[in-house]
């Protein structure tokens, strides 16, 4: 989000800084590793303006950039017919129903009476390091300053207005305006600079890869048409066809055990870490016995954070307080924000210097959903889940 947001500052003609608590594309937060997935499958209609317009984007920034970080492909919603999220979601995409027995040499088999339908357009498989390279490099070209071990300790009313950003190291920056995007560290910055109390939980998640058995590697590939999928039964499993490491597929689980991002370190194995992958197994022996080894578990384990709000929405904001507009704050992005990262980045930006964001109301997006002021004496919010 915050390189997305530098770049569009940067294309605006404003002279923009972006400083980096680590180093460049390093794995300690949530936007790391080699896929994500692009998806109109949305209970919550309010989204699909936002990826519609994140999905152009990503094709103008790829124009720009002259290569690509987005794979098209299709995506499978599955799960018990009598959830009314993911009717609304397959409903939303303008998904078809299909006979999973029919589709894919049957790689994939699910519970009887169940729905299964894909979309086939509009969907596809970001890759993340990637697509933050081009987004970085695309706000230098544009004229921003990028700095990595950079940790941001502070952020001030400035004596003469504006913002001063004091940093780890000692260093002071001044500017007019000051975009927040720390992901999992908001809580405790927020609160340290204004007192604000955000109900954001990091989540300790997994990535898995699994080894697609011999003979099957072709057959399960983005380029012959293997869809991302999504499920809604239990486990709450996702896939991305074979693409970013050829002869393994990633399969993994939504969810995980709260965690402290000051104590995450690259992370060795938990306890907490044995059971989703037992839960993954035991899917993959239950639902693509022929196609996918799950006897051996995974052959890749990836540590990630997803950072989520009570009610899986995002937080899109002025910050307030005494620091009016002039501090912008995009937090808790509850594990489907990298999708709609250059569109976020573009509201950011906007709201940092014109104080609303147009292209958000051109599209359509209502940003009022997202405003911190809903926890307002309500600091577990509204919990419910979001596909």
């Amino acid at each position: 989000m915050g390189s997305c947001a530098a770049h569009a500052a940067a294309s605006r003609g404003a002279r923009a800084l972006l400083l980096e608590r680590f180093d460049l594309l390093h794995h300690l937060g949530s936007s790391h590793g080699e896929s994500r997935i692009i998806r109109d499958a949305y209970a919550k209609a309010r989204y699909l303006p936002m990826v519609r317009l994140a999905r152009r984007l990503w094709s103008d920034a790829e124009a720009e950039s002259g290569y690509r970080v987005l794979t098209p492909a299709p995506h499978l919603s599955f799960g018990p017919r009598d959830d009314a999220s993911l009717v609304r979601a397959v409903e939303n995409a303008g998904a078809e129903e299909v006979d999973l027995a029919q589709m894919w040499g049957g790689a994939i088999r699910v519970p009887d009476g169940w729905l299964t339908a894909v979309n086939e357009h509009g969907g596809g498989v970001l890759n993340a390091n990637k697509a933050m390279a081009m987004f970085q490099a695309l706000a230098i070209k544009m004229g921003a300053v990028v700095r990595d071990n950079s940790e941001v300790v502070s952020i001030e009313k400035g004596p003469e207005g504006g913002v001063v950003v004091k940093t780890s190291g000692g260093e002071e920056f001044r500017g007019a305006k000051c975009v927040v995007t720390v992901g999992a560290w908001a809580s405790k910055l927020l609160k340290s600079v204004a007192g604000v109390e955000l109900p954001i939980q990091p989540l300790h998640t997994l990535t898995l890869y699994w080894r697609i058995k011999p003979g099957r590697e072709q057959s399960l590939t983005a380029k012959a048409g293997f869809p991302m999928f999504s499920s809604t039964g239990e486990p709450p499993v996702y896939g991305i066809p074979s693409l970013e490491i050829p002869g393994l597929i990633k399969i993994s689980c939504d969810g995980g055990p709260p965690c402290d991002p000051t104590a995450v370190t690259g992370s060795p194995v938990t306890a907490g870490d044995s059971e989703i992958t037992e839960r993954v197994a035991r899917w993959i022996e239950e639902a693509m016995p022929g196609h996918v080894e799950a006897a051996g578990g995974p052959v890749i384990r990836q540590s990630c954070m997803c950072c989520m709000t009570p009610d899986s929405d995002f937080v899109i904001d002025f910050l307030g307080g005494e620091f009016g507009e002039d501090v912008v704050v995009g937090v808790g992005f509850s594990g489907h924000g990298f999708k709609m990262a250059p569109a976020v980045g573009r509201f950011l930006a906007e709201m940092a210097i014109d104080g609303k964001s147009n292209t958000a109301a051109e599209a359509g997006v209502e940003l009022g959903h997202y405003r911190i002021s809903r926890f307002d004496g309500n600091p577990m919010g509204n919990a419910a889940k979001d596909y």
